[in-house]
């Protein structure tokens, strides 16, 4: 599906959502150090588990605004609380206000995400959503491969100027949502009589996310969602932790008269670098190569590939090794995102689309919440027995996936009340 043929709606989207992406990243990494430079490591820390719990909220609440009141609606709350919120973080003289300001640009996120997948689904026929799904992906990725490198200096150097850019490319996109983007609910949502009052909203919000919940099928999507992220989430945790402890600085190429060396941090920086460039160029490529493979074959190639690369990881210090492994798992890791979202649009009910993207967000806040006790295990274990728990996730993940494809067929996708 050529990007020109596209609907205005996503093209619109698709260039707001990359400027915007790439100056989150700008400041996004570099908030944590921020907050420890204010108010300390162990307060910091604390308060930076705040914002997942949020993000799972804000979630919840936007998918289910999204089937009631409307994808374009919920975007438009999304995108009107960001923007408010980076102008508070710029004018702010105090840094509680700072956090609070932040916490509020989490939520805004956090309300737009579902309605924003929602919307994709809505517009693209069911042939084409892996694609389209891919193309966000990319987009997303070019700011964080990108956004850190430049954050370094826009961020500690000219943090207010950076805000108000924030501000001012929110504010323009939020403007841009409201002129040309149209509503896409779907007729059978639109059925639904919306709830009058905030405990009204409240309660049919739970009653509807309690439906969802005693979907076996989907609970199983989301517990092998959950060991899958698990295991992607070492990239950022345990993989730094071995790589700085255990491989050591190396000559990568040597000629007459000089030689190329790399520390233990530079060998782990060419590997997030490797892991963020294949990102942004493999996405769409490996999507295509995969388009006549089914759901089930994608997600669990995805698990096997990702697990067994981080595994061998494990068994070697070696640089060039160590960069072909990252090649192998991120091949892995790419080509399950765009498959994962599009099996849920196709799996949800129309009238209940959002709520169900929103659910499914549950399965990477808590894989990211349980991830850094691979951290704190490595301080009794060996290298080699956590990475054989990191891949004994992704193999718990392929039996799941095997066991939810096995129900599928006496349930059609969509068919769900």
């Amino acid at each position: 599906m050529r990007w020109l043929k596209w609907d205005l709606n996503l093209r619109t989207r698709l260039i707001g959502e990359t400027l915007f992406n790439l100056l989150f990243w700008m400041y996004f990494p570099y908030m944590t150090l921020y907050f420890r430079s204010v108010f300390g490591e162990q307060t910091a820390g604390l308060l930076m588990s705040v914002p997942p719990l949020i993000g799972i909220f804000g979630s919840l609440i936007g998918g289910h605004l999204s089937d009631r009141l409307g994808r374009r609606f919920t975007m438009l709350l999304g995108a009107f609380t960001k923007t408010g919120m980076f102008a508070i973080f710029a004018l702010s003289l105090s840094h509680w206000t700072d956090y609070l300001a932040f916490i509020g640009i989490s939520l805004g996120g956090a309300l737009y995400g579902p309605a924003s997948s929602a919307m994709v689904a809505d517009l693209t026929p069911e042939r084409d959503r892996r694609v389209v799904f891919a193309t966000f992906v990319t987009a997303m990725n070019i700011g964080a491969v990108f956004g850190p490198a430049l954050g370094a200096v826009f961020f500690f150097r000219y943090r207010s100027e950076l805000l108000w850019t924030c501000t001012g490319v929110m504010l323009l996109y939020a403007v841009a949502v409201w002129f040309i983007v149209r509503e896409t609910l779907p007729a059978s949502a639109k059925a639904v009589k919306p709830a009058q009052g905030a405990l009204s909203l409240l309660q049919a919000q739970v009653a509807g996310y309690a439906v969802i919940f005693r979907d076996r099928a989907f609970a199983v999507y989301i517990a092998a969602g959950i060991f899958v992220t698990f295991a992607f989430m070492q990239l950022d945790l345990y993989l730094a932790v071995y790589v700085k402890d255990y491989v050591p600085a190396q000559t990568l190429i040597a000629w007459e008269g000089g030689s190329f060396a790399l520390s233990s941090m530079g060998v782990f920086g060419w590997m997030m670098g490797i892991n963020g460039l294949l990102f942004v160029l493999g996405v769409l490529p490996v999507t295509r190569w995969m388009a006549a493979w089914s759901d089930r074959n994608v997600l669990i190639f995805s698990s096997l590939l990702f697990g067994i690369g981080m595994f061998l990881i494990g068994w070697t210090t070696n640089a060039w090794l160590l960069f072909g492994f990252t090649i192998l798992m991120t091949i892995g890791e790419l080509s399950r995102s765009p498959v994962a979202q599009s099996f849920v649009s196709r799996y949800a009910p129309e009238a209940a689309r959002g709520q169900y993207m929103g659910a499914a967000s549950l399965q990477f806040a808590v894989g990211r919440f349980l991830a850094p006790s691979t951290v704190i295990l490595s301080a009794w274990l060996s290298p080699i027995a956590v990475f054989g728990i990191i891949l004994l996730c992704t193999l718990i993940s392929i039996a799941l996936y095997i066991g939810l494809f096995r129900m599928l067929p006496a349930q059609e996708p969509g068919q769900r009340g």
